[in-house]
C-alpha cells in the first residue's frame, strides 16, 4: 500500500475514484493528495469531447480501400471461373460417359442378336438340310460312276521357261554341277 501513495512513474489516482488508503500516512498528506486529485479529475474531464451521433457512425463504419475492392472482385470472379469450367467439365464427363455406357449395351445387345442369327443360319445349313433342298426343290441328284469322267495326265509332259542368262565361266559350271544333282 505505501507503493499506491507514491506514484513517480504513473499516476494512478486518475482510474481510480476513491481509494481507501490505510491509517499507516498521514491524514494531513491525504488530503492534500485529495485535492490534488479533485483538479485534475476535473482538469480530465473537461477535455472530453462529445460528437453527434453522425460523425461518430461515421468514424465506425470501416474505410475501404478500392484497389483491394478490385483486386478481390478480381480474384473472385477468376475463382468462380475457374469453379465454372471444373463444373462443365464434369458435367461432360458424365455426359460421355454416358454415352459410353449406352453404346456398351448396344453393342452387346447386337453382338447377342448377331449370334443368334449365326445359330440360325448354321442349323438351316446343315449337310441333310442342303441335301434335302437340293433333291426336293432344285431336283439334283448325287453323282454316280457313269457320271464321273478320268483324266490322266502324261508325265512326259514337262513346261520349260528358257531365259537368256548372262554369265561368266564359274556361274555356269555351278550350273551345270546343279543340274545333275537334280
Amino acid at each position: 500500500m505505501a507503493l499506491a501513495n507514491q506514484t513517480a512513474a504513473y499516476d494512478l489516482s486518475l482510474f481510480d475514484d476513491e481509494l481507501n488508503y490505510s491509517s499507516a500516512a498521514p491524514k494531513r498528506r491525504r488530503d492534500d493528495e485529495e485535492q490534488k486529485r479533485g483538479k485534475k479529475k476535473q482538469n480530465h474531464r473537461n477535455k472530453v469531447v462529445k460528437l453527434p451521433e453522425e460523425e461518430l457512425i461515421k468514424n465506425r463504419r470501416r474505410k475501404h480501400n478500392p484497389i483491394k475492392l478490385a483486386l478481390g472482385g478480381v480474384s473472385a470472379a477468376i475463382v468462380v471461373f475457374v469453379i465454372g469450367v471444373i463444373i462443365v467439365g464434369q458435367v461432360q464427363l458424365t455426359e460421355l460417359n454416358q454415352k459410353i455406357i449406352s453404346a456398351k449395351d448396344t453393342l452387346a445387345d447386337t453382338e447377342s442378336i448377331y449370334i443368334q442369327n449365326q445359330m440360325k443360319v448354321e442349323t438351316n445349313l446343315s449337310n441333310a438340310e442342303i441335301e434335302k433342298y437340293a433333291t426336293e426343290v432344285l431336283g439334283m441328284t448325287k453323282a454316280s460312276n457313269a457320271q464321273k469322267e478320268f483324266v490322266a495326265l502324261e508325265s512326259s509332259d514337262k513346261a520349260e521357261v528358257s531365259a537368256q542368262k548372262d554369265g561368266n565361266i564359274f556361274t555356269r559350271f555351278f550350273e551345270s554341277l546343279a543340274n545333275l544333282w537334280s
